[in-house]
């Protein structure tokens, strides 16, 4: 008899009821969550705070790449992709004067003093140049656009099916020395664009 009490409380139409009334208040409180988001600055607060993540990621896996990374993957990449993932406030500031003297200071060095110009400063050079030359249509149109967006997505999509293939599968890019870290650090590049063309769609 207690079996039977047991299955009719687990089939009970009240308990359905209940669940199912449940799931649609989390639904409409997601969809209440990113309106509110949305409305929040643009693409609102959590796009503002991935981005920042995104490129901090980008960055750290720049340097690591060119102390104990070492690895065969085009890298490079994480060059446009900071180009695009970049707030603001950093890029203006980097465009302005002082990324203009950087950028000098670091063609002049690369010019007459090649042998004092050591070879993990290409990148960030070249991130300097890229930021300060660019026209204002890749500048301000495509990095304020769901193409830049796009482009960010498609360069976190490559580096870690890359790093996966280099590692010798999903487990032993999470097992590997640094493995955590550098594979942390691409999905990390990976969660700002999702969420960004997830609300600019929605």
């Amino acid at each position: 008899m207690g079996r039977m009490d047991y299955l009719a409380m687990k089939t009970d139409p009240v308990a359905e009821d209940l669940i199912s009334s449940d799931m649609t208040e989390l639904k409409l409180a997601a969809k209440k969550l990113i309106n509110d988001a949305t409305k929040l600055g643009g693409l609102g607060f959590g796009t503002s705070f991935l981005k920042w993540v995104a490129s901090f990621a980008a960055i750290y896996l720049l340097i690591l790449d060119r102390t104990n990374w070492r690895t065969n993957m085009l890298t490079s990449l994480l060059i446009p992709y900071i180009f695009f993932s970049l707030p603001m406030v950093l890029f203006n500031f980097l465009r302005g004067e002082v990324g203009k003297w950087i950028a000098f200071v670091a063609v002049v060095l690369r010019l007459f003093f090649p042998r004092h110009f050591p070879d993990w400063l290409e990148m960030p050079g070249s991130l300097i140049l890229l930021l300060v030359v660019a026209p204002n249509f890749f500048a301000h149109t495509l990095k304020d656009s769901w193409v830049g967006v796009l482009i960010c997505l498609l360069i976190g999509c490559y580096l870690l099916q890359e790093h996966i293939r280099a590692s010798g599968g999903f487990r032993n890019s999470f097992s590997q020395s640094h493995g955590i870290s550098n594979t942390v650090g691409i999905i990390l590049l990976l969660v700002y664009p999702v969420w960004s063309l997830v609300l600019h769609f929605v």
